[in-house]
């Protein structure tokens, strides 16, 4: 088999700069490779001199948007556990039971500081009263204690009826879920 290449140049006697290497007629300093841009049509250098050499600093596009873009991520919600739904629903029945109690007592207490039991009570005593008795007491049927121990009932039958209902809630999502798919959420990033 015969070369057909031509004559090649010997290595041996290469003179030149090896890679790497700076050529020798650059001067001193950071090495910096040639640039792809030179200068624009006034003469001035873009970035200004840089070692002795004048570099150009690449514009961004005119058509490119800067505004920086929401990432947005579309999610499903398959299934959701009974057994945690019971458990926040339990704790957030009672904490609305505790502010029903609160709410209560606070109430009692601004209507009977604005004398509202004493008034209704003193009309109601008079309306059902005759010569021989005094009539309804309204103002010993509405205590304090009788009212709280009311709503406290209440609060209780509600705490139960919540987790229940709640609980009930997430079984029936999940036969649902398993039809249709489930709930389908759409969440974006906050900038």
């Amino acid at each position: 088999m015969t070369d057909t290449r031509g004559q090649q140049p010997s290595y041996e006697t290469y003179n030149g700069p090896l890679p790497g290497e700076r050529p020798q007629g650059q001067p001193g300093g950071p090495y910096h490779p040639p640039q792809a841009y030179g200068t624009p049509a006034g003469g001035t250098p873009v970035g200004g001199t840089r070692g002795g050499q004048t570099g150009a600093v690449r514009r961004p596009r005119t058509g490119a948007s800067t505004t920086p873009r929401t990432r947005k991520a579309r999610l499903r919600v398959a299934k959701a556990d009974p057994w945690s739904v019971m458990k926040v629903s339990f704790l957030l029945s009672i904490a609305l039971g505790v502010c029903t109690v609160v709410a209560a007592a606070v109430l009692w207490m601004v209507m009977d500081a604005m004398g509202v039991f004493s008034t209704v009570g003193g009309t109601i005593s008079e309306a059902t009263g005759s010569n021989e008795s005094n009539g309804f007491d309204l103002q010993s049927f509405l205590s304090l204690p009788r009212v709280l121990l009311f709503t406290s009932v209440i609060a209780v039958i509600d705490v139960v009826l919540m987790t229940a209902l709640a609980t009930l809630g997430a079984f029936i999502y999940n036969l649902s879920a398993g039809f249709v798919g489930g709930v389908e959420l759409t969440l974006a990033e906050d900038e």
